[in-house]
């Protein structure tokens, strides 16, 4: 007979969580895998668990906003006759329009451009109204071609070939019917209104070598004036990044599994990469092997949100960061502003993550006329605008507290770690030890 202990509250498993047992009943229900927009929701170790060691007697820190602490980095000088000079270090993802409405893709380029940076077109080629707001656009060049011509190629500032994304590597784009309006099918030659699936690896080259070929054709077409960036997810970045440079790469953008996307499955994004903090010092040390490292500029993106993000990253080794999802929520993405209506779809703001479905309230996830015109693009290009600025003001000022003159000059002594994961990850001491795990110390 079995004794039910009245002082004792039911107790829940946490391997079967209540979003587990929700998902297996709906998997039952439906028979389909769930899709969904931005990136993982589970916690990894992260930028939050490094601290900044400030300057005091050891170091000698910088006053104030009376001395220089410079922001400014040159992407692409490796190769490129044109290089890209930028005045933060903060640079804005490739998202799509498609993905995003026209007002969103104008709202991003008015904003980057205010800052003194530059935005990426994303899958889907190049909108005129793209290219007139952004006074530094990279192309993104995937494997679906979708969009793609010499002539845009030609447009750019610089090109970005995308061989994997930190939500998804290994795996392809997805935009579904409901987002395919008459203008997403005319430029990416798709019926309007199916399914839409990019493929997962680019149809001319199975490898580094074949890598090489297709950079040096980009190269002749634009005639050799354009940074050819590749960007990797997440997976392998001491290879992939190695590869990248000895291709021929100008730039190695490299994306963790904090990074968004429109629509894939959940099952990718909660499961497949690795956190962005886990991939910077193998591509540092990828670069620094092939002597490399500042000559072959590596950008980081997944998951930045604050200037104090940007400084982490910097001090491990990159040259610049790019923000997808930190840049929809500051030109309106997930506003509180619009709960009702995100109460309507079965969520609330901060949560809303259906982009695929095309009803965003806020105007941006969508290619509905009339939700696209409650996103007002100036407007929200100040916001963008006022947020790059914040960020790198933050920066800045942890890049004086440390004595640095330059964002450049960080570095991972200047950092250490809260916990075993990240010291591990970042190689950097745990707080108050000289130890990393695996390097020795006490």
């Amino acid at each position: 007979m079995s004794y039910h202990n009245p002082y004792t509250p039911p107790r829940k498993s946490a391997t079967f969580d209540d979003y587990t047992l929700a998902e297996i009943r709906r998997a039952a229900a439906t028979g389909i895998y769930d899709i969904r927009g931005a990136g993982t929701k589970r916690k990894v170790p992260h930028f939050d668990d490094l601290l900044f060691l400030g300057a005091s007697i050891s170091r000698y820190p910088l006053e104030g906003y009376r001395e220089k602490c410079d922001t400014s980095v040159v992407l692409g000088a490796r190769h490129a006759k044109k290089p890209i000079v930028l005045k933060t270090p903060i640079t804005i993802a490739g998202m799509s329009f498609g993905a995003l409405s026209g007002n969103a893709k104008e709202a991003l380029g008015r904003g980057a451009s205010i800052a003194g940076t530059s935005t990426t077109t994303g899958d889907g080629g190049m909108t005129d109204e793209e290219r007139g707001h952004s006074q530094t656009l990279v192309y993104q060049y995937l494997p679906s071609r979708y969009g793609m011509n010499p002539k845009d190629l030609r447009r750019a500032d610089a090109i970005e070939i995308v061989v994997g994304q930190g939500a998804k590597p290994g795996g392809g784009g997805m935009l579904l019917g409901q987002k395919i309006s008459d203008r997403v099918a005319n430029m990416r030659n798709l019926p309007k209104g199916i399914d839409q699936r990019s493929a997962c690896r680019h149809p001319d080259w199975t490898g580094p070598d074949d890598l090489e070929i297709k950079i040096m054709e980009l190269r002749e077409i634009t005639d050799w004036e354009k940074p050819i960036y590749v960007k990797v997810g997440g997976a392998r970045p001491y290879y992939d990044t190695a590869l990248a440079v000895k291709a021929g790469a100008d730039v190695v953008v490299l994306d963790g599994m904090q990074g968004g996307t429109a629509a894939t499955q959940d099952v990718f994004i909660e499961n497949v990469g690795m956190p962005t903090l886990a991939c910077i010092r193998p591509a540092v040390q990828a670069l620094q092997d092939l002597g490399m490292h500042r000559k072959v500029q590596l950008i980081i993106s997944g998951g930045i949100r604050s200037g104090a993000d940007v400084a982490k990253a910097l001090a491990l080794g990159a040259d610049a960061v790019a923000i997808g999802t930190a840049a929809l929520v500051a030109i309106g993405d997930n506003d509180p502003h619009w709960e009702a209506e995100y109460q309507k779809l079965g969520t609330t703001a901060g949560a809303y993550d259906d982009w695929h479905e095309g009803k965003d309230p806020a105007g941006i996830t969508t290619q509905d006329p009339e939700l696209s015109k409650r996103l007002d693009p100036v407007a929200a290009g100040r916001r963008l605008a006022n947020y790059l600025k914040v960020m790198t003001l933050e920066a800045q000022t942890i890049a004086r507290a440390c004595g640095k003159n330059h964002l450049h000059n960080l570095e991972p002594e200047d950092l250490v770690a809260l916990t075993l994961e990240a010291s591990a990850m970042a190689q950097v001491p745990l707080a108050g030890t000289s130890w990393i795990p695996g390097k020795g110390g006490f």
